[in-house]
């Protein structure tokens, strides 16, 4: 058998900008959020210092090219910091993956340059950005928002509310998605860029949750809100293009959070059973517990795998449609499955927010309902299976 010189890398192995960006990232993530963690949860905030290290670091414009002065990195870096991030807080993983493959990526990919020079490099440098598509009436039916757009001039006059609103109370620029032409469906959905403090535009009501609880998710109010024209993002009724391309990145960004949750919860379960003792020995010595772990370790090596595949795809240029769904649908189940497993080995311990896995739990199951349900992964993976 002819042997090549050309050899494919490792899927997981990392270039030297991506380990470089993983290990600062990771040291970022112990030193600075790893403290704030549990009063962050406990005040369902983030604090706002925190904030300024993550525009500091560069971690909230990773691939907004430097001409914008953004990092610019790669696709794959942005998912690389995300995971690093959430291995010790979901809420701030998911706080710059909005920013990064839904914010910044829309930005990139459909805004025109006026916009871009405009908006890139305060989104890179200063400002939190928040993307608006969902409503009450339109979750997994994301096409059947009922926000309007109406031409006045040289603007749109916007009317309508916006739901589950991520990075809300933090954010400054919001992408919302809105409809010109009601009687044409979705093919009347355009994209506009809204700042705070436009005319007619507030910040409302802030949820309570269970997981993710320092991640602001609030709705937003559109009454009479006035955008000027040229702040239309995309053509004029192509806001759905704009939505489904960014969405597809979203999803690979959602898994790196999930496997970052996943490979938390994992190290301080491994930890944990060297240290417990039970019947004179530590309860990794039980090969009940070993298969477990080996189990645990198995599911999230394999989301990994799923997730930087689908990164790599998108990075060559490829159809990653599938991938992208496969990858946020599976890494999910693993979130939720390892964090509660982990909980399972901590005991009663596991059970009190004195120890860890408790909040990894909790910040687990957001992943099978944001960016597309679980259920929508299926049928997505589904339709492309049997088309």
């Amino acid at each position: 058998m002819e042997q090549t010189d050309q050899l494919i890398p490792p899927l997981t192995q990392l270039t030297e900008d991506e380990q470089m960006l993983k290990e600062a990232t990771a040291d970022f993530a112990e030193a600075s959020i790893k403290p704030l963690v549990e009063e962050m949860d406990e005040k369902a905030k983030l604090d706002p210092d925190l904030i300024k290290e993550f525009f500091e670091m560069g971690l909230m414009g990773i691939d907004i090219p430097e001409q914008y002065s953004g990092g610019g990195g790669t696709f794959m870096m942005s998912i690389v910091a995300i995971e690093q991030i959430s291995r010790v807080d979901a809420s701030a993983g998911v706080f710059m993956d909005v920013q990064n493959t839904l914010v910044n990526n829309a930005f990139v990919n459909f805004a025109s340059e006026e916009l871009k020079d405009k908006y890139l490099p305060q989104l890179a440098t200063e400002k939190v950005g928040a993307y608006c598509l969902s409503e009450a009436g339109s979750g997994s039916d994301a096409f059947a928002l009922k926000a309007t757009a109406t031409e006045d001039g040289d603007d749109f006059i916007l009317n309508g509310a916006k739901l589950w609103i991520t990075n809300a109370n933090e954010a400054d620029i919001f992408l919302v998605m809105a409809n010109v032409n009601p009687d044409a469906g979705y093919k009347g959905i355009t994209a506009f860029v809204v700042e705070r403090g436009m005319e007619g535009f507030s910040i409302s009501k802030k949820e309570n949750k269970l997981g993710i609880r320092a991640s602001s998710t609030c709705e937003i109010l559109l009454d009479n809100c006035r955008v000027p024209k040229e702040n239309v993002v995309g053509e004029v009724g192509k806001g759905y293009k704009v939505a489904i391309e960014t969405l597809n990145e979203g999803r690979v960004g959602i898994g790196a959070q999930m496997i970052g949750i996943a490979q938390g919860a994992f190290d301080a379960a491994l930890a944990y059973v060297q240290e417990r003792k039970q019947f004179g020995k530590a309860i990794s010595e039980f090969q009940g517990v070993q298969f477990q772990l080996a189990r645990m370790a198995t599911d999230i090596e394999t989301a990994r795998l799923l997730v930087y595949n689908a990164a790599r795809k998108k990075m060559a240029g490829q159809n990653f449609l599938k991938e992208a769904a496969m990858a946020k649908f599976y890494s999910s189940e693993v979130a939720e499955s390892v964090s509660s497993q982990a909980v399972d080995l901590f005991g009663g311990y596991g059970y009190v927010k004195e120890y860890p896995v408790e909040k990894y739990y909790r910040d687990s199951k957001i992943g099978k309902i944001y960016e597309g349900t679980t259920n929508m992964q299926l049928s997505t993976i589904a339709k492309l299976l049997l088309r």
